[in-house]
């Protein structure tokens, strides 16, 4: 970790482009502790703290330090700050920008209820009319009841999503933490509804009653193991998507300091710019779409 920390320091003082392509990804505090150098070891340069804790320090903070200038030192990226469940971090910053930025377009982009939309009123009414025409082609009238719940699902994401893309943003969507909790709670809803409206009718759904008599015990293991591992393709669909996307244009963005490559550099991160825009929102449509479909299965449990 020292010889990568100390060949970042190199290229960025050659005037080279430093780019780690998971950045983006790194939970951290929004208010990072930090803390003096008392001394240096440079043996493994290294400065140690007045609590006695070892810390690694790049070359321009070791070179600052021996010519005598005050040396600062961010606690966390050291390793010696931790994160709580109650910590504020870039993550839950994020999220709640997407909850700002749904109660905007929704709330006050609708309130006037003009008879000529103007254009954040349009963007509502599209969504509005796009979830809902799904919730009720995927699973009937019987399923609009569930439509504030779907409808939220897919703001929240299609929010993250497209936030996900601005500089100097966090992609939260891109998390397991995030989309796991959501396929999870997906999936608990589901099977909860259909147990509560179903009893265990319900189980009819791994019994594929269709079948020859004899594969139905084969094919009701078979169901019962795909219904199960629905949260984490549920999620990992959606995550992987997502940091995939972003990683490639950091690994192109690191190509674009060289002069014989740069164009193509370019080109490639423009290029994919425009296919994350679009992954961005098919990502939040299939996550959705599969949600409706689930439910579907909860309302009509027979095949």
């Amino acid at each position: 970790m020292a010889t990568e920390a100390q060949g970042a320091e190199h290229a960025a003082e050659s005037g080279g482009l430093v780019f780690h392509p998971m950045d983006q990804f790194i939970v951290k505090p929004l208010f990072p502790q930090h803390s003096e150098v008392a001394s240096v070891s440079t043996s493994d340069l290294n400065g140690v703290l007045s609590t006695g804790e070892t810390v690694p320090l790049s070359l321009q903070q070791i070179e600052s330090f021996q010519s005598g200038k005050e040396v600062i030192v961010n606690l966390f990226d050291a390793g010696l700050q931790k994160l709580y469940w109650f910590t504020p971090t870039n993550a839950a910053l994020w999220m709640a920008i997407a909850v700002l930025a749904i109660i905007v377009l929704l709330v006050m982009g609708s309130s006037r209820r003009a008879v000529v939309p103007s254009r954040m009123q349009s963007i509502a009414e599209l969504a509005y009319g796009f979830v809902h025409k799904m919730v009720v082609d995927i699973c009937g009238k019987e399923g609009v009841k569930f439509f504030p719940y779907v409808m939220t699902l897919f703001m929240f994401i299609v929010s993250a999503n497209f936030l996900g893309l601005l500089p100097l943003s966090f992609s939260t969507t891109s998390h397991f933490a995030v989309t796991v909790v959501l396929a999870l709670l997906v999936f608990l809803s589901v099977t909860i509804l259909g147990f509560v409206k179903n009893g265990a009718a319900f189980l009819g759904l791994f019994w594929v009653s269709s079948a020859p008599l004899p594969l139905r015990p084969i094919l009701a293991v078979i169901e019962l193991i795909s219904y199960f591992v629905r949260p984490v393709s549920h999620s990992i669909r959606l995550a992987g998507n997502l940091m995939a996307g972003h990683a490639v244009i950091k690994v192109f963005a690191g190509f674009a300091a060289l002069t014989v490559v740069s164009p193509v550099s370019v080109l490639a991160i423009t290029a994919m710019y425009g296919l994350e825009v679009l992954v961005a929102f098919i990502q939040a449509y299939v996550f959705t779409i599969l949600t409706c479909v689930y439910l579907k299965d909860a309302l009509h449990p027979s095949h």
